[in-house]
């Protein structure tokens, strides 16, 4: 009988170094915990060496600095969620990857609301980091991208080009980052189901058979008023906008804000009292737009999904335009947590009327039977993620195209 081999000692060095990855990844995954309550402005070195039992120096021999342990919290935050999509992952048909996306996705949910997993910091953050650190983790991400677009390239029984591929992918990830928002309204028991639906949802969509992509474009808003200065409301609304769906919460400081519009600091908290404050109306002023639009659906004439197309090819049109975009959903993920609570609840009331929207097209036959909270957050998911495809737009012949495709992801589904 072969005997078992002999335990090598294992060398001081090698102890050394293995504690010190321990200590570093322990530090890293309360930086995360850290981020997700207070968000990545509420990070110091001081509170994340109290929550792992070390002196602030202790955490220093570790990361100098704060803007060192952020950019950690987020390589480990990516490497996490390309263990999600796993692009690499044996082949398979692109239905069996959706499926195993979305159950290692629910699984991740449920062992951080079970308090087994650190929380996924917001990848949104990566945006506020300062260069070079910013541009290299920006492209790992898209390079992810790339790299599942090519597992969605076969479908069925044709193929999708890369521009949609590309577009379908950046929907998937998208999706699953503002997943993180509103699981929170199911209990973990709930999981499966949800899961389920969802896969149902992005696999046939919410097109009845038949139904035809022609939706009618709502007319456009009417200019801002006048503020003191010369400068409208809606201009500051329209930079802070641009620049936190450029540079995230953090990233958009009022110094940059204040260079955009031409004014000195001083100028600016003349008229605002600050960034949060602007901060705040942005989402409020997106969700209004947002909320205006529906209401115009609303009274046009025909089916639900007559209504439901036209609010959407109008509001993604808005963000593939990039003129004056809408507020990013997913910026709310790294807002302070008093901010983040109100724009979460708005975003929850305009969803709730998506949903409506869908009941009753279920209800008049002219919407698939699916779920309607679920579909409706799928919407909003959808019209956030859309200004990303702004400067994918070339791949397309027009902008009318890009939005078709884009919202066939959820229309149609993913493999139509």
């Amino acid at each position: 009988m072969d005997l078992p081999a002999p335990k090598l000692p294992v060398a001081d060095d090698d102890l050394g170094t293995q504690r010190y990855r321990q200590k570093r990844d322990e530090i890293v995954q309360a930086a995360a915990r850290q981020i997700a309550e207070r968000g990545l402005k509420g990070l110091t070195l001081v509170g994340v060496a109290g929550m792992v039992g070390l002196s602030t120096n202790s955490v220093t021999y570790y990361f100098r600095r704060k803007e060192n342990l952020a950019e950690a919290t987020l390589e480990a935050a990516l490497a996490r969620f390309e263990e999600v999509l796993a692009p690499e992952s044996p082949p398979c048909s692109p239905r069996e990857y959706l499926r195993a996306v979305l159950a290692r996705n629910f699984a991740l949910s449920a062992a951080i609301r079970r308090g087994e997993e650190a929380p996924l910091s917001a990848l949104s953050d990566m945006r506020a980091m300062e260069e070079p650190v910013r541009t290299r983790l920006i492209h790992a991400y898209y390079g992810l991208i790339s790299r599942v677009a090519r597992r969605l390239c076969a479908a069925g029984n044709g193929q999708i080009d890369k521009g949609r591929a590309v577009a379908r992918a950046q929907f998937i990830c998208d999706l699953l980052h503002w997943a993180r928002t509103w699981l929170r309204l199911y209990s973990i028991e709930d999981f499966p189901r949800v899961e389920a639906r969802l896969f149902d949802l992005l696999d046939r969509g919410l097109a009845q058979e038949g139904a035809v992509w022609a939706p009618q474009l709502l007319p456009g808003e009417t200019p801002g008023t006048e503020a003191t200065g010369g400068t409208s409301v809606e201009t500051y609304l329209h930079v802070a906008t641009r620049l936190v769906n450029l540079r995230g919460y953090r990233g958009a400081s009022v110094e940059r804000i204040a260079g955009e519009l031409q004014l000195s600091k001083g100028s600016f908290y003349h008229h605002l009292s600050g960034k949060d404050d602007l901060v705040r109306a942005c989402f409020d002023h997106s969700f209004n737009r947002v909320s205006a639009m529906q209401h115009a659906a609303a009274a046009l004439p025909g089916t639900q999904w007559e209504r439901l197309s036209a609010v959407l090819a109008s509001l993604m049109d808005l963000q593939v335009a990039n003129e004056r975009p809408l507020l990013r959903d997913t910026a709310l993920l790294a807002l302070p947590e008093e901010l983040r609570n109100h724009a979460i609840s708005r975003s929850d009331r305009i969803a709730r009327r998506f949903a409506g929207m869908l009941s009753d097209g279920i209800a008049d036959g002219s919407i698939r039977p699916v779920d309607p909270l679920i579909a409706s957050q799928c919407l909003m998911g959808l019209v956030n993620s859309s200004v990303d495809m702004a400067f994918r737009s070339p791949r397309w012949p027009s902008r009318a195209a890009l939005v078709e495709d884009y919202a066939g992801t959820v229309l149609f589904g993913l493999f139509n």
